[in-house]
């Protein structure tokens, strides 16, 4: 998969969430690069202002929280994911 133009592409996870590992698997297999953020990881400051961010985008809180460019997508789901990419 080759977009036409690079994305920007925000990831919201939980590192032991099947989903979140399947999303990050088909990122990494397309070769896009991503900026991902294991969320349960965090602590104090840092993951309270993660968890805001999160919510904004997410009000659920439900991962993964996928931002490409302005579209949020929430879970896995491969045919919305490559339509926002452009793919």
């Amino acid at each position: 998969m080759t977009p036409s133009k690079k994305k920007k592409v925000r990831l919201y996870t939980l590192s032991t969430c099947s989903h979140c590992l399947r999303t990050k698997k088909f990122f990494n297999d397309a070769g896009i690069e991503v900026d991902i953020t294991d969320v349960d990881l965090l602590t104090g400051a840092e993951r309270e202002r993660i968890m805001a961010e999160v919510r904004k985008l997410n009000p659920d809180c439900t991962f993964p929280t996928i931002c490409i460019e302005d579209k949020v997508l929430v879970g896995f789901n491969e045919e919305k994911i490559r339509k926002a990419l452009g793919a």
